[in-house]
């Protein structure tokens, strides 16, 4: 190889990754199994073969298995990669290939353009000009004009999920830079409007769009990985969302400009991060880093054939989540984003894969869980765990640590059933509306910690969860065999889109229904982008391919459905305004003694008959009242019936008159009605239409 003029030192083992330092940059990879590593300098991102190769002699630039050196004159924006030497043994777990240019695990930035080839990462030949590279970045060189985040109380949080290029990439959201960091920047307004805290980003790590290999069977496009559940590196935001040149990215503008604008606006921003597994997929993959440097070490492989990958995550390889290298890289990670990227918070992809041993054994007190739970760096930062993995391990409720929230697929799962007129989840949905204290509570855990939603990206969304019985997945090229089967859904009468004037009452009902009890529960409320505006991906319940209109956010949909839109606007509202909703600790029962002094919100159940609960079977009813200091009483009618049902009412506190808030049968705006405006409740009963949700408030 041609020799380049930079010259070079020893270097120092720690910070991994490509650091600045004076004069020059140090660089430091981690591999315990390599005989020899090549440092490769490139002018360009797409350069046939590189300006410069840098041998690491491991008598000199080795210390344990850290190989290091320091190059001169080198800085912000130069191109690397790495060769890895080293046995080519897949049966004992190693896959050394010396001819695999191979990514930085800590790489801040990762360039590439229409050079990258998956399939020559693939093949075993060389692949200098196809592979994607890493970017030298100064992570100082930023100016964050004093902004800081915004500090939320646990009981204040209203979640918004939600995809950076889905969000603004249809042409009707009229922005400058769709399907970008800086196009989620123009929508603040409408996000402040809507009244969430918190944007949850679905994976913004690098991944690689050209991952997936199937062809639209209708039109003939090939499909792309949309979603992003597949990293490629850990610490660098996805190229395919900044608007940037690539020699620009070594200020990451895109990604901190909007943090900052979204901290300033007084939102916080949490990243579904994705460390269960990587894009190199199974035996079949491409090395594009990890595997290439020491696959014995990041992954986990299968005890009886090493040279094949257990598969926890269901993407063909699962990440050694506790060997004490990978612990090490994914809490360097998670405090990059936090202290460099300024994030405030992470939801976890499978997060229990991440509680298993090197031989996919589940372990009672796994040491990353904890370590990220207790380090003090995060301890400000939010973690929300999807508390279950690929392979069957199901720990809603149990997950390991003592802070981590969950995500409730019990809520979405008993909520789903009840609003659907299913029987016998009655007593279940109550559980759900009140924190789910039945899972959480002996525990130690409080209600927030149960994050609530019914509609999340992996599924249909809410409008579709009243408009199919069954999923429609044909445009994904997998002959409709991918996506969840059981969606607890109903079309309520015609599948897909109607005409029928009574069929779209009842799905708006319906979608009032869930969007009310998703607000009024205890616990922390997730909305997915959309839902709002009844967002529809045509019945596709597994979108992960589709970066087209099925998956986009159409910004038209909200002149179509201001009834919706203005309906969760002022959800938002009601649940804010009064505490009785977001309780600190979990409800008790309001004949409990002395609960007024412990400022505990207390809980009193009825039926269609004051006192007498139904909790039998065939139940599709509930009738409860919230009490508690600060806030005024709140009475809560639910029916599941497909009739009206005549409700006894208790009195209501001395001197004061129940008050209609919401009544999600009766059209806008007197389905949900701000303060000032509301009509006082005639008599001792109340009647509740046919598949409602009722709100009274004592004023």
């Amino acid at each position: 190889m041609e020799s380049g003029p930079y010259q070079t030192s020893v270097g120092e083992p720690l910070p991994l990754g490509a650091t600045i330092v004076e004069g020059g940059v140090n660089f430091s990879v981690f591999s315990q199994h390599a005989t020899l590593i090549e440092l490769l300098l490139f002018d360009r991102y797409d350069d046939p073969r590189p300006r410069q190769v840098i041998p690491l002699h491991p008598r000199l630039h080795r210390t344990f298995n850290y190989w290091h050196v320091y190059v001169d004159s080198v800085g912000p924006g130069q191109v690397y990669a790495y060769r890895a030497h080293g046995p080519w043994d897949p049966a004992h777990g190693h896959r050394f290939n010396p001819r695999k240019v191979l990514l930085d695990p800590y790489a801040h930035a990762i360039v590439y353009g229409d050079n990258w080839s998956r399939a020559a990462a693939c093949e075993p030949i060389e692949n200098a000009r196809s592979a994607m590279k890493s970017l030298v970045v100064d992570p100082h060189d930023f100016d964050w004009q004093g902004v800081v985040a915004p500090r939320y109380g646990n009981r204040e949080r209203v979640v918004y999920e939600m995809h950076v290029r889905g969000f603004t990439r249809d042409p009707s959201a009229g922005v400058p830079h769709p399907g970008s960091f800086a196009g989620v920047i123009e929508k603040i307004p409408y996000l402040l409007d809507l009244g969430i805290t918190t944007v949850q980003l679905m994976p913004v790590f690098q991944f690689d769009e050209r991952e997936v290999d199937n062809v639209n069977p209708v039109d003939g496009k090939r499909l792309t990985n949309y979603w992003g559940y597949s990293p490629i590196g850990f610490f660098s935001p996805h190229r395919g969302y900044y608007t940037e040149d690539w020699t620009q990215m070594r200020h990451l503008t895109g990604f901190r400009e909007m943090v900052r604008e979204l901290h300033r606006a007084g939102l916080e921003v949490f990243l579904d991060v994705v460390f269960n597994h990587t894009a190199e997929g199974d035996e079949r993959g491409p090395s594009l880093s990890f595997r290439g440097l020491d696959n014995a070490v990041y992954y986990l492989l299968d005890p009886d054939d090493r040279s094949r990958y257990a598969d926890f995550s269901g993407c063909g390889n699962t990440i050694n989540a506790n060997h004490p290298m990978v612990r090490r890289l994914i809490l360097d990670s998670l405090r990059y984003w936090v202290e460099v990227m300024h994030v405030d918070g992470f939801r976890f992809d499978l997060a229990s894969a991440l509680s298993r041993d090197a031989h996919g054994r589940p372990m009672r007190e796994p040491p990353l869980l904890w370590e990220i739970e207790q380090d003090p760096l995060l301890i400000h930062t939010r973690l929300v765990a999807e508390a279950w993995d690929a392979a069957g391990l199901y720990q809603v409720g149990s997950f390991p640590g003592e802070r981590w929230a969950e995500w409730n697929g019990r809520f979405r799962d008993d909520l789903r059933h009840f609003v659907r007129g299913d029987i016998g989840y009655a007593g279940a949905t109550a559980a759900r509306l009140l924190g789910s204290a039945d899972l959480y509570e002996a525990h130690g855990r409080e209600p927030h910690q149960s994050i609530n939603y019914v509609t999340a990206h992996d599924g249909f969304t809410l409008a579709d969860l009243v408009s199919y019985d069954r999923k429609h997945n044909y445009d994904n090229g997998e002959e409709n065999t991918d996506g969840h089967n059981d969606n607890i859904s109903s079309n309520y009468g015609e599948e897909g889109p109607t005409d029928d004037p009574d069929i779209a009452a009842l799905r708006l009902r319906q979608m009032k229904n869930l969007l009310a009890l998703l607000f009024l529960a205890h616990g922390t409320p997730m909305l997915l982008m959309g839902d709002e505006v009844a967002r529809t991906q045509r019945g596709n319940n597994n979108a992960y391919c589709q970066d087209n209109p099925i998956s986009w956010l159409d910004w038209g949909s909200m002149e179509e459905q201001t009834d919706l839109h203005r309906f969760t606007r002022e959800l938002i509202r009601f649940r804010r305004g009064h505490p009785n909703l977001a309780p600190q600790k979990y409800a008790i029962g309001a004949e409990t003694r002395g609960a007024s002094r412990w400022g505990r919100v207390t809980v009193a159940w009825h039926g269609v008959k004051v006192g007498q609960p139904d909790w039998s079977e065939g139940s599709r009813t509930l009738s409860y009242g919230l009490d508690g200091p600060g806030d005024d009483p709140l009475h809560i009618l639910v029916s599941a019936h497909d009739e009206p049902l005549r409700f006894e009412l208790p009195p209501p506190p001395p001197g004061r008159r129940w008050h209609r808030a919401i009544d999600t049968s009766l059209a806008t705006p007197d389905d949900i009605v701000p303060v000032g405006t509301r009509e006082p409740v005639e008599g001792t009963s109340y009647l509740v239409a046919d598949r409602a949700v009722v709100v009274l408030v004592a004023t």
